[in-house]
């Protein structure tokens, strides 16, 4: 990882129902979706993603069990993590990757605000670029789209249930829950 990365986690978390928390670092904390049928590197789909609190840079590195009676209570795996490089549109589907830290999260918070933001996954289980996109009159409120760019990391079929391991720690759900 190149220093000074911006980082981003995805948690798989068996709570009420079963979900894929998506966290990138933007300003030293880390605004999240949950992703109810999890990312996927096929382009021709686009998953729901719903805006949760945002979580302390440090929660990156759980994985284990929410204690019954917590809110949240259940399994939490790391699914994928790595780093992220902040993308801007400079024409109709050609991006351009924003390399210095500082302006990179300048783009994200503006794009928070918008309620679009470009960006190149750099994971163990995700590569390549993606945008999430606030939806204007569909879904739930306030709901999003995470939504894969064309590119060579595009998997027809992709399920992000198939790889059920840990990014850090290799155990499976079962495991963790344990």
């Amino acid at each position: 990882m190149p220093k000074d990365s911006l980082v981003f986690v995805i948690h798989k978390h068996k709570a009420t129902s079963l979900h894929y928390d998506f966290r990138l670092e933007i300003g030293g904390t880390m605004p999240s979706w949950a992703i109810p049928k999890g990312p996927t590197l096929d382009n021709t789909l686009k998953r729901l993603a719903m805006p949760t609190t945002d979580h302390a840079m440090e929660y990156r590195n759980f994985e284990g069990v929410i204690p019954e009676g917590s809110y949240g209570a259940g399994p939490v795996m790391i699914w994928d993590e790595g780093y992220y490089i902040p993308e801007v549109e400079v024409s109709k589907g050609v991006r351009k990757e924003i390399h210095d830290r500082e302006e990179g999260e300048q783009v994200m918070k503006e794009g928070l605000k918008k309620g679009e933001i470009k960006f190149v996954l750099h994971g163990k289980k995700l590569k390549g670029s993606f945008a999430l996109v606030k939806t204007k009159g569909w879904g739930p409120k306030d709901s999003w789209l995470l939504i894969k760019h064309n590119d060579e990391y595009v998997k027809k079929d992709y399920d992000a249930n198939d790889y059920d391991f840990s990014a850090r720690s290799k155990k499976k759900m079962e495991e963790i829950n344990a």
